[in-house]
């Protein structure tokens, strides 16, 4: 039920959408029929493997390097106090860093490649899930801590077996908001220097004032989001199931 009432309420603004724009008649503003047609025509097209597919990979390698390396690195900062304390100045100074501005420095260090944009999306991306892993790692039940000491639980168990699932819901959470910024990131790091890539055809559309085909690839970048978003949630739900009653 609730299914419909969704699909009702985005037709109804897409309707809204094509009446005004109509009405309006304003270039910059095409309506949804427009930037349909316009989809029909750029995204099933060569653009799919030429930029479709390589801005997908770069977002989901980027993202899972991001993901594997906060998580890894949250979980030691979160279970040990002293190395936090040793390191909370430079991740400080590294986090404020907005990642836009180093988009020039990563293009002197690879040069316009497929390594820039990961770069790019990995700066970026990795704190949401660092902080959130170390505030999960942090909040293990002492209770739990003080069982599995008790039972001598090997490193690998203590891990997988305590600190993990404690801190399961606070890393989803990092990894939900890494996910989309790592979406962000990849768009401004093709717009800048790429050669290919969603972003890449996003600043080229725009250039040639194919403003149909502009809006197309905003709306592609918006579904991509989606789809990821809802992807993670369903993992998400399968991974914590265990913490809902």
């Amino acid at each position: 039920m609730n299914g419909w009432i969704r699909a009702g309420v985005l037709c109804c603004a897409l309707l809204v959408w094509q009446l005004v724009a109509v009405e309006v008649g304003n270039p910059y503003f095409p309506p949804p029929l427009r930037i349909a047609e316009a989809a029909v025509r750029l995204w099933p097209s060569q653009h799919f493997g030429a930029d479709v597919l390589p801005s997908l990979l770069r977002v989901l390698g980027g993202w899972a390097a991001a993901s594997v390396s906060g998580i890894a690195i949250g979980v030691l900062l979160g279970r040990s106090r002293t190395v936090a304390d040793y390191f909370e100045f430079v991740f400080t100074f590294l986090r404020t860093l907005p990642p836009p501005l180093l988009v020039p420095v990563f293009m002197l260090i690879f040069g316009i490649s497929t390594e820039m944009e990961v770069a790019t999306i990995v700066f970026g991306a990795v704190w949401p899930v660092l902080l959130n892993s170390v505030d999960g790692a942090r909040s293990v039940d002492p209770v739990m801590a003080d069982t599995a000491r008790v039972f001598r639980l090997s490193r690998s168990r203590w891990l997988f077996g305590v600190v993990l699932p404690a801190a399961g819901p606070k890393i989803f959470a990092g990894l939900r908001v890494s996910l989309s910024i790592a979406l962000i990131l990849m768009v401004i790091s093709e717009v800048v220097g790429a050669t290919s890539g969603i972003g890449y055809q996003l600043g080229t559309a725009q250039g040639a004032s194919d403003l149909p085909g502009m809006w197309s690839w905003i709306a592609l970048i918006s579904l991509l989001g989606y789809l990821l978003n809802r992807g993670l949630l369903a993992v998400e739900h399968r991974a914590l199931a265990w913490s809902r009653p």
